[in-house]
């Protein structure tokens, strides 16, 4: 997901501050804070659902001047380029194999290095789906743990989330608070994937 789509949301509490880029988010985090908002306040980001930290010290401005510059979106001094090939992405590891699969690596056209993007690139497209469901649960269940673990049902819903149990999970979480359970309702569409509804 390109940084520009990516969105984030941000909780006082309970309480949903608000929901977009996080240049809006942060914005209206700074604002509430500002405005004395007493509640813990935390963001997230939206696809992993993980903590995002941003630095609210000083005025509006400078909070947005931060996030810009960590952003690379507002000005400052651009990376240098040297003459050469530009950089391809190839990050080099380690990997441990038997020495059959070292010989049969070897032997494929293009050598080994080849033969394994290929490799990872099939099984990638093989299991695309699941892992975005996968990928989708495991983001909701964090969003959950880290809002909601101390509601009623926690782990009941936490079982039928991962269980694929899409009317239970939404049964459990009606009594969480209206925003907190809205959010879990909007982040279990791709982890329900494939679920009927």
């Amino acid at each position: 997901m390109g940084e520009s789509l990516k969105t984030y949301t941000a909780f006082a509490g309970p309480r949903l501050i608000r929901s977009g880029p996080l240049l809006a988010v942060a914005e209206a985090t700074k604002t509430a804070l500002d405005s004395g908002e007493t509640e813990p306040v935390i963001i997230l980001d939206d696809e992993t659902c993980r903590v995002v930290e941003v630095d609210f010290r000083g005025t509006p401005e400078d909070v947005r001047d931060r996030l810009s510059a960590e952003s690379g979106t507002g000005p400052g001094p651009s990376e240098p380029r040297g003459p050469g090939r530009p950089r391809l992405g190839v990050v080099a590891r380690e990997v441990t194999l038997l020495p059959r699969h070292w010989d049969w690596l070897n032997g494929q056209p293009g050598g080994a290095s080849v033969a394994l993007r290929k490799l990872v690139e099939e099984a990638r497209r093989g299991s695309e789906g699941q892992d975005r469901v996968r990928q989708a649960r495991e983001a909701l269940y964090r969003f959950m743990a880290t809002l909601a673990g101390n509601e009623a049902a926690f782990e009941e819903a936490s079982r039928a989330l991962f269980a694929g149990d899409r009317a239970l999970f939404m049964a459990l979480i009606r009594l969480w608070p209206k925003d907190i359970r809205a959010h879990a309702e909007r982040l279990s569409g791709p982890a329900f994937a494939g679920e009927a509804v």
